[in-house]
């Protein structure tokens, strides 16, 4: 499965693209910001995962004790 920024960063680098092409530094930089929060929301998902992972992991080892 992809990331959930997974479509902010494809609509960020052809922003991106068509404004250097165009020569629209406005573009360009809406583009970049469209990357960085699909990056931003692929790394909340990674520490969603993360503490879940924790979160298991301290459950297992109170259930055996």
């Amino acid at each position: 499965m992809a990331g959930k920024g997974a479509k902010d960063k494809i609509k960020g680098k052809a922003k991106q693209a068509t404004g250097k092409i165009t020569g629209d530094d406005r573009l360009k930089a809406e583009g970049r910001m469209d990357e960085a929060k699909g990056k931003a929301k692929d790394a909340m998902e990674d520490t969603r995962e993360t503490a879940r992972g924790a979160k298991e992991s301290v459950k297992r080892r109170t259930e055996r004790s």
